[in-house]
């Protein structure tokens, strides 16, 4: 009898929980579903259609427009997104690595302070950080430069505990030593013998920074005048400001976003196998 009561209890609890996952589902799920009904509407069905119901397909027509207007300042927009975002992250997680690895496997006086230092980095809110960040690049003259933007995001506390609790978990003291008692200096034993049993877990950490670029907005706001420089969020908040007097923005605006989220998209699904092994991995440790 209790066994059958709690295989019962058990599947009321399945049930319950994949009812909720459902639910949160269509919840984070459902903004995305408008967004590509929207983009593939005209401009003259966006207020006179429903907003979850599909009605004449014009995602072509409307792709054209979103990549001519202005002349092509979209493409533009997209391709300094591009390089933010990517070697940002690359850069950002090779930095991580490094600093990860050090404070993992190097024992010296004050490595824990300074670890709850970067700690404490984490805690600090990027917008706190804009004004502070504006006044040192203005004195160096980088404000309105592709610097301006890519420097401070190649910075990542986050990045660096998460690379430390990835060393701890994967690289062994004693293949460091070895790889040290055969003439290998301590760079060569990172990026020969460390850093390839970090890659899986590295990926989490690069697709951390890469979407925190990616999504970026206060800072390039603070530090960008050039239209030139911006990167895709600012740029569509900047046509988006501009809807209240030229309308036939704002089919640009929603096809833009739509556009936007793709490449975000194609990367988690290419690099899923090794961040989930990586955050299985830091789940462990």
């Amino acid at each position: 009898m209790s066994t059958r009561s709690t295989m019962r209890e058990s599947r009321v609890s399945r049930t319950a929980v994949m009812a909720l996952m459902l639910l949160l589902a269509v919840y984070f799920l459902l903004p995305v579903y408008f967004l590509i009904v929207a983009a593939t509407k005209p401009q003259g069905d966006l207020a006179s259609t429903n907003g979850l119901a599909f009605s004449h397909f014009n995602l072509y027509e409307n792709l054209h427009i979103l990549f001519i207007r202005s002349d092509g300042i979209f493409g533009r927009w997209a391709l300094n997104t591009i390089i933010y975002a990517v070697l940002g992250a690359a850069v950002g997680t090779l930095i991580s690595a490094l600093c990860g690895y050090a404070l993992a496997k190097f024992p010296f006086r004050g490595r824990e302070f300074l670890f709850s230092v970067i700690l404490g980095g984490v805690l600090v809110p990027t917008t706190a950080l804009a004004l502070p960040l504006f006044l040192l690049f203005s004195a160096t003259g980088l404000v309105n430069t592709y610097l301006a933007v890519f420097l401070p995001s190649i910075v990542s506390p986050f990045g660096v505990y998460l690379a430390r609790i990835f060393t701890n978990a994967a690289v062994p003291q004693e293949l460091i030593e070895s790889a040290r008692l055969d003439g290998a200096g301590e760079f060569r034993t990172f990026f020969s013998v460390a850093l390839k049993l970090m890659t899986p877990a590295l990926v989490t950490v690069f697709l951390f920074q890469f979407v925190a670029i990616w999504n970026n907005f206060f800072l390039p706001m603070v530090m960008l005048q050039k239209e030139s420089l911006f990167p895709l969020t600012l740029g569509l908040y900047q046509w988006n400001g501009q809807t209240a007097r030229a309308p036939l923005l704002q089919q640009s605006v929603i096809t833009g976003s739509l556009v936007s989220i793709v490449p975000v998209i194609i990367v988690f699904v290419l690099l899923q196998r090794f961040w989930r092994s990586g955050l299985a991995a830091g789940s462990l440790k």
